[in-house]
């Protein structure tokens, strides 16, 4: 069994009060949806680059569904340890004290991920 367990946890709270919420506003979850897929699709940047800046925000805004998801996304994309520790460095840098918290999380939370997405 894995010793990271947080970003499951993070996404399984979440999942049940998503649903109920979503079945009262669909129209904004799925123009959610829409804009989410469209921001995160491989352009100018790649898939990868983009979960890892979403995830870096996510440590930001101290953000912990945005963690688990992100999280999940850099490890489905294909994204490395040491890629995720440095984007996690820049969120240090750019949010200080309160990143020293939630960057541990998101890198967990990767590790976590990464052991079910690993190629």
């Amino acid at each position: 069994m894995s010793t990271h367990e947080h970003g499951n946890v993070v996404l399984k709270d979440l999942a049940g009060p998503a649903r109920e919420l979503r079945s009262r506003i669909p129209e904004v979850y799925d123009g959610y949806s829409a804009m989410h897929k469209a921001a995160l699709a491989d352009g100018a940047l790649d898939g990868t680059t983009k979960e890892l800046i979403a995830l870096a925000i996510g440590v930001t805004k101290e953000c912990d569904g945005c963690i688990a998801s992100h999280a999940r996304g850099a490890a489905r994309t294909g994204a490395s340890a040491a890629q995720v520790a440095d984007a996690l460095g820049v969120a240090i840098l750019m949010n200080g004290g309160p990143a020293t918290v939630f960057g541990p999380r998101a890198m967990d939370a990767f590790l976590e991920f990464e052991e079910r997405y690993a190629k």
